[in-house]
């Protein structure tokens, strides 16, 4: 079953100082979509914004979480080929993940789940599946064989949707709605690191976003934004180590079946919408430096900043004079131009 708890929503206040009215921010905590979020928003309406931003949340993850029998999701992986009714948002949501699995020529597979169960990043055995095993699996991992037609979803027999790679960024793109709907003009979002800037500060200037070092505690440097959401992928976020000492981590190759091993660390994107940003971030992170590289330069609509495996970053264009290097840190950083 799904797990969430909501945390206690603070009392928005006014702080007077002299003839300025200063509102404080209203902030919130909540654990949902098997990760912790947490919400700074300002403006008079933030409260109430909040409230059916939570509401919203719980929703989303009881209609997508795989391993709630009563989910949406639950119920296409184990229709056995039987066509099932579900909800626009999620017929949205795995039309977006199907198109983005076509776009990234696969680097992106909602049905990668078989494979990544045997593997164990599901639960709390994680393991190295044999090659017997991983190529069974594989057979059952193709985005093309889902067939949506408006909100009914047919999954071939054996087949399973997992749309973690895009249902948080999806999320934040709702959460986001609601909050401008409710005349919110700036807000910082953190649902377990997709990060979603509603605005900039109140005071007009940037948010400044911590990028974390791969394999490490600290910061590999700071980032500012506006009015953007900010997603990055490692395989340091969810690993395993076996008794001879090889990594494996939880991204994986779709047509391996293994760890991607792709000369990447880590792989941040930027853009206007958090789903294309958590897509894109697993996808390049897959295909690798030079066909990320290709992505972007093909497609464009999205900022990037990778870390390969020699510690060397390269940012694009867009936001080179936004991102500044942690005090002490040597990293290279070369500049990618269109």
């Amino acid at each position: 079953m799904r797990r969430w708890i909501s945390g206690v929503l603070t009392v928005m206040t006014l702080v007077l100082s002299g003839c300025a009215t200063e509102i404080e921010p209203v902030e919130t905590s909540l654990f949902a979509m098997n990760t912790y979020m947490t919400f700074t928003v300002y403006g008079e309406n933030a409260q109430e914004a909040l409230d059916e931003s939570v509401e919203l949340i719980q929703t989303m993850e009881s209609r997508w979480a795989v391993t709630d029998d009563e989910s949406e999701i639950y119920r296409g992986n184990h229709s056995d080929g039987r066509p099932i009714s579900v909800s626009e948002e999620t017929a949205a949501l795995i039309s977006f993940a199907l198109d983005m699995a076509e776009k990234t020529k696969s680097a992106l597979d909602p049905t990668i789940y078989p494979v990544l169960a045997a593997w164990g990043f599901t639960t709390d055995s994680k393991q190295v599946p044999s090659q017997e095993q991983i190529d069974a699996l594989l057979e059952r991992v193709d985005y093309s064989k889902i067939q949506l037609d408006g909100t009914t979803l047919t999954m071939p027999k054996g087949m399973q949707l997992d749309l973690g790679a895009v249902g948080k960024g999806y999320t934040a793109d709702l959460v986001a709605e609601v909050l401008q709907t409710h005349g919110v003009q700036s807000a910082l979002i953190n649902l377990g690191g997709n990060i979603q800037a509603v605005g900039s500060r109140p005071d007009g200037s940037d948010w400044r976003i911590g990028i974390r070092a791969p394999w490490g505690e600290d910061n590999l440097g700071v980032l500012e934004i506006s009015d953007a959401a900010v997603v990055t992928s490692g395989g340091y976020e969810n690993y395993f180590e076996d008794k001879d000492g090889n990594i494996y981590w939880h991204i994986l190759d779709p047509s391996t079946g293994y760890p991607a091993n792709s000369g990447l660390q880590a792989v941040t994107i930027i853009g206007e919408e958090g789903r294309l940003c958590d897509a894109l971030s697993t996808a390049l992170f897959v295909m690798g430096t030079e066909q990320a590289e290709a992505y972007w330069r093909e497609n464009g609509g999205f900022d990037m900043l990778l870390v390969t495996d020699e510690n060397e970053i390269l940012l694009t264009e867009g936001i080179a004079d936004k991102f500044t290097l942690s005090d002490g840190r040597k990293e290279p950083v070369q500049v990618l131009v269109s």
